[in-house]
């Protein structure tokens, strides 16, 4: 496969963060964040790349730069 047709993919720690984090459940971050427990899910199963604001709210929420939260990869 040619690195054309390689696609970049939003990669991310988001479950880790939350062991690491008092093992806070996905509806204890969706509540502090004001998002479904859902959308948490999606995020952390890379079924849905956050906005930026979500992101950097999530970063800011587990005091981490963002890009230790989320990495981009090819595919």
């Amino acid at each position: 496969m040619s690195s054309t047709n390689k696609q970049v993919i939003l990669g991310n720690n988001l479950r880790k963060c939350r062991f690491e984090h008092n093992e806070i459940s996905q509806q204890e971050l969706a509540n502090a964040l004001g998002v479904t427990r859902l959308t948490i899910h999606s995020i952390e199963t890379g079924k849905f790349n956050p906005s930026v604001s979500l992101a950097l709210k999530i970063a800011r929420f587990f005091n981490k730069p963002v890009e230790e939260i989320f990495y981009l990869y090819e595919s």
